[in-house]
């Protein structure tokens, strides 16, 4: 009896042991039950001793200890009748839980079949679970289909009722306007029959609706192709506008146009020359290619501009030509950048490119008239001088500000700049460098022309 007890107080509740079984204990024990009742002497054999502990632990389960359960008497030859109240005896006061625990766990051991058994009775449990929650779902999605046909149903009968007062709002008032003449109308055709009459003005004010929407629905389209076609024209200007802006420029590259600035011009010189218009400034994100297209020679160059340099490249107008535009982009950090216009026709016809620090711009007043002397780069120079002219700068040719110098990021993207012919004269591109002490700035740039 001790070992019996020592055995069942070393069991696991197998009611918790979910990894092994999934059941609680009371369902796991009525399935060990019944298969017990439906095996034992048929498909399963036990031992004469497994069948009285089997029996024992199922009393025990169901009354409780032997001496708690008024007994009959056994009959003299009744050897298996007291063999199995020994057995119950011998489970002592343990538990019915305890007991449950005792026959699942003997009939596990004694029998093999019993696991497999609880396992496909536990998927079919679980299958029947599924199916019903699968059933749930499919029930639970059908009301709320139904429901929602429900809601639109009446969304519809609402909006056909709307409809339908709104038709026979308009066929009121139409009838209303009609009426008079649908009536003399009808008692000339015919006369003395109210009936006919009646017939007749309800076929002339149907029709006479369905002619006005008729009118109103093709009113309605003709309003939608005008604004149609008036977008399509918008659009196309649009187009036809950025074309005329860059003809050398593809319309990848003008749709990727972002025009930044406008500069104010000013006159340099007397009243003598016409007034600078703006300049156009936009810029494109493809430096890499750009800078790719102008070292492979698709363009005029790349120079080094050095630190403390200034770089002045001159572009004069082409007799040909009625714009002039240019693109720039430089390697790692910025430069300062600014268009001035000097009037007059120039010596040649050649692109040339001037290179000087700051310093010797300042001090050379015999070669060129000083245009730097009030330019601040952070802060945008106009290019004119203040005070009185050289005597040098006297004879020299006046020059009018187009694009005031500022620092720009082109390291960072391509800068694209177009400016309209004014007159006869000289591009200044002038690329500041002398604010920098230290580094020097490789330039690309292209510079080209169109009609």
């Amino acid at each position: 009896m001790e070992q019996i007890e020592s055995r069942l107080n070393d069991m696991s509740i197998i009611s918790n042991d979910d990894s092994k079984w999934g059941w609680s204990l009371t369902d796991l024990y009525r399935n060990a039950l019944s298969f017990y009742k439906e095996k034992a002497g048929k498909a399963v054999q036990f031992t004469y001793e497994d069948n009285l502990k089997l029996v024992a632990f199922s009393q025990q389960a169901l009354h409780g200890p032997i001496t708690s359960v008024e007994l009959p008497p056994l009959g003299a030859f009744d050897v298996i009748g007291r063999d199995r109240r020994v057995a119950w005896q011998n489970l002592g006061t343990i538990t019915k839980t305890q007991a449950m625990e005792g026959f699942i766990d003997l009939l596990d051991r004694s029998c093999a079949a019993f696991k497999p058994y609880v396992e496909a009775i536990k998927k079919d449990r679980e299958e029947k679970e599924r199916l019903s929650q699968e059933q749930e779902r499919r029930r639970a999605e059908q009301l709320e289909l139904e429901r929602q046909q429900e809601i639109n149903r009446k969304l519809l009968d609402e909006q056909k009722s709307r409809e339908e007062l709104q038709k026979r709002k308009l066929q009121d008032a139409l009838n209303q306007q009609t009426y008079v003449q649908f009536r003399a109308y009808a008692e000339k055709q015919y006369p003395g029959n109210p009936e006919q009459q009646a017939v007749l003005i309800r076929q002339l004010q149907l029709e006479h609706y369905h002619q006005y929407m008729q009118q109103l629905h093709a009113q309605i389209s003709t309003e939608q192709n005008e604004k149609l076609n008036c977008q399509e024209a918008s659009n196309e200007v649009v187009a036809n506008s950025a074309v005329n802006a860059d003809v050398s420029l593809s319309p990848k590259e003008n749709s990727q146009c972002d025009v930044k600035e406008e500069c104010e011009s000013e006159d340099m010189d007397s009243d003598g020359f016409p007034p600078i218009q703006a300049a156009q400034m936009w810029t494109k994100p493809d430096i890499d290619l750009f800078k790719t297209e102008v070292a492979a020679g698709k363009g005029e160059g790349i120079i080094k501009v050095g630190h403390g340099d200034i770089v002045t490249v001159r572009v004069p107008t082409h007799e040909g030509g009625s714009c002039l535009y240019w693109e720039f982009a430089t390697d790692g950090y910025d430069i300062g950048f600014g268009v001035y216009f000097e009037w007059g026709k120039s010596s040649s016809n050649e692109v040339q490119v001037q290179v000087c620090d700051s310093d010797d711009e300042e001090e050379d007043d015999d070669d060129e008239v000083e245009l730097q002397q009030s330019n601040d780069i952070e802060s945008g120079g106009n290019g004119v001088t203040n005070g009185p002219p050289s005597p040098v700068a006297r004879f020299r040719p006046p020059i009018s500000s187009v694009v005031p110098v500022y620092r720009r990021e082109c390291q960072l993207e391509v800068y694209v700049g177009s400016h309209s012919y004014p007159g006869e004269g000289v591009y200044l591109l002038k690329f500041d460098n002398s604010y920098s002490l230290w580094r020097s700035k490789t330039l690309y740039y292209r510079v080209f022309y169109t009609r």
